[in-house]
């Protein structure tokens, strides 16, 4: 490994749901060898509000969440359990692996990664961060293929749709603070391959 190398040992991956992070994540850990996690179960949220394939209903704590509460609020919402619930663990993941020569070297990634809650981490010289983003029209493709949207009643395909516009609003608003803050970000439709956007990745965060 070159010196850079050596000096980063903690990469940040941040962007909307459905956005690629996790595949980002590890793509870019398979090509360093580093080891990879997610924050997406570091802190219990309300899931979802998905049909399974089986037609498997919503539990009604999900539905009733999404129903009761505006765009708005829910990203306010999933924003207030990041900065309380999951922040402390990513800030003691982070400085574990970025300052214990002992630890591996790690991938981390997650929509917890919010550009304010992390610029601290960011600035040490063992931790580098890319945010991803994308267009609504993405977005709103892989949810409602995911969601099974076009198979639910009315009532899902509507708590369906709420997950997609605070979706949308999170990205839009992302952008704007990770410009704010002057770091990287990408957009994945840039590319066309997988192998392609981690190589990118790797470029613009200076990773050879």
């Amino acid at each position: 490994m070159n010196k850079l190398i050596n000096e980063t040992r903690v990469i940040l991956i941040g962007g909307s749901s459905h956005v690629g992070k996790s595949t980002l994540g590890l793509s870019l850990a398979a090509k360093l060898g580093w080891s990879y996690r997610s924050t997406d179960k570091l802190a219990r949220h309300p899931g979802r509000p998905w049909v399974g394939a089986n037609g498997k209903a919503i539990p009604e704590y999900v539905a009733e969440y999404y129903r009761t509460r505006s765009v708005d609020t829910l990203f306010l919402d999933v924003l207030s359990h990041y900065e309380k619930n999951v922040l402390p663990i990513v800030e003691a993941i982070v400085h574990s692996h970025a300052f214990h020569l002992s630890t591996e070297y790690l991938i981390l990634e997650g929509s917890a990664l919010w550009p304010e809650f992390v610029a601290n981490l960011v600035v040490f010289n063992g931790v580098k961060a890319i945010w991803l983003t994308a267009s609504d029209q993405l977005f709103q493709n892989r949810i409602k293929r995911e969601s099974n949207f076009y198979n639910v009643g009315e009532d899902e395909k509507h708590l369906i749709q709420k997950f997609i516009d605070r979706t949308l609003f999170y990205n839009q608003r992302m952008r704007e603070k990770v410009e704010l803050l002057g770091f990287i970000c990408i957009d994945v439709e840039s590319v066309s391959m997988t192998d392609e956007l981690s190589n990118k990745c790797m470029k613009l965060m200076e990773i050879s």
